[in-house]
């Protein structure tokens, strides 16, 4: 695994931070070669700064464990030691942006977890198999920013990453309307179910801001570059509904839609099953094959059951059946860590990496 990009992770002592570490310990093209956080966990030892709260299936990947941690902060340090980090802080939004923006303008590739900049016009927020053209946005991007290699590309909300997907196959038939329930698990709040006790038998009924987040992303993702801005896709509304419910891992979608051309059952099951974007087609490390999977079992997806499909990276389809209010209704299943956040931008590194857009310094 000679000639791997150096790569920090910020934040990496969080949920999400782990994951990202867990993922990257024997990845063919990147290595983890800095860690950092905040400034209560810098100087201590990466093994150490997790201690007691690592919550990741297997044991920190030892090259990891013996890192440093680092303050996020210190942008000069981190920048000088990798070729581009991964950005998983738990800092304001303002805080985060404005972190993101000096890593890139540092000449640092940043791709975030976080939503402090989904909204910038000239930054793409991927989904790798649906909108991988978004990357030529970053040309515009580096010009702002006044960066020759430096910029920002984010990945979207965890809550669209199972339905946005499963939509996105039957473009051609023109969704109009989309109405989706979301079933979410408490890693997505970076807990768990021994942390949260208050979550154990209990539903909460709401998520701050993941219902906007869930109706207003898809459009960007979906949307067109014009003049060095990411366009808003138009035509197709989404009303959204986010409950927090006492699962590890994995949100689970219900799906309602509505099509300006009713498809057929058959026509909706081969096109997800012949869905394929980029990464399928350029063979990335982390792309899952299939990218979609459909079961025929009523019974599935099951949270538990499926949620691991792809190594955590592909999305799982079921129950599709008619509706009496909309066309079609389905079920559809992510895993939040792992495609929601995680591992959804370790795969949008690798693209942009075989696009050219990462490289050594």
């Amino acid at each position: 695994m000679a000639n791997r990009l150096k790569v920090g992770v910020l934040g990496a002592t969080g949920m999400v931070g782990q994951r990202f570490v867990a993922l990257l310990g024997d990845h063919p093209w990147f290595e983890v070669v800095a860690v950092a956080a905040s400034p209560s966990s810098a100087g201590k030892p990466y093994a150490d700064a997790v201690a007691g709260r690592w919550t990741m299936p297997g044991a920190i990947p030892p090259a990891a464990a013996r890192l440093v941690v680092a303050d996020a902060a210190d942008v000069g340090r981190m920048a000088g030691s990798v070729d581009f980090v991964f950005c998983a802080v738990d800092m304001d939004k303002a805080a985060t942006a404005k972190l993101e923006e000096d890593y890139a303008r540092a000449e640092t590739p940043v791709i975030s977890n976080n939503s402090a900049h989904r909204w910038t016009p000239d930054v793409p927020m991927m989904i790798p198999e649906i909108n991988s053209e978004h990357a030529a946005v970053i040309e515009a991007q580096r010009r702002r920013l006044g960066s020759k290699r430096g910029f920002i590309a984010v990945k979207p909300n965890c809550s669209i990453q199972s339905y946005v997907p499963a939509i996105h196959p039957l473009k051609s038939f023109g969704p109009q309307k989309l109405a989706v329930c979301t079933y979410q698990a408490v890693s997505g709040a970076g807990k768990t179910l021994e942390s949260w006790p208050e979550m154990v038998d209990n539903v909460i009924p709401f998520i701050k801001g993941e219902e906007e987040k869930s109706e207003q992303e898809p459009l960007k993702i979906w949307g067109t570059i014009r003049d060095g801005k990411i366009e808003q896709a138009t035509g197709v509304t989404i009303t959204a509904q986010c409950l927090r419910v006492p699962v590890s891992d994995g949100h689970m979608a219900a799906v309602f839609v509505s099509f300006e051309r009713k498809p057929s059952r058959d026509h909706m099951l081969a096109a997800w099953k012949e869905y394929a974007g980029r990464p399928q087609t350029l063979g990335l490390p982390s792309a899952p094959k299939p990218f979609l999977h459909y079961f025929d079992d009523d019974a599935r997806p099951q949270t538990r059951l499926d949620r691991d499909l792809g190594l955590g990276q592909a999305v799982s389809i079921g129950r599709l059946r008619p509706d009496a209010v909309f066309d079609w209704r389905f079920v559809a299943l992510s895993h939040n860590t792992v495609r929601g956040a995680a591992g959804g931008a370790v795969l949008t590194a690798e693209l942009l990496k075989a696009d050219g857009y990462l490289a050594a310094k």
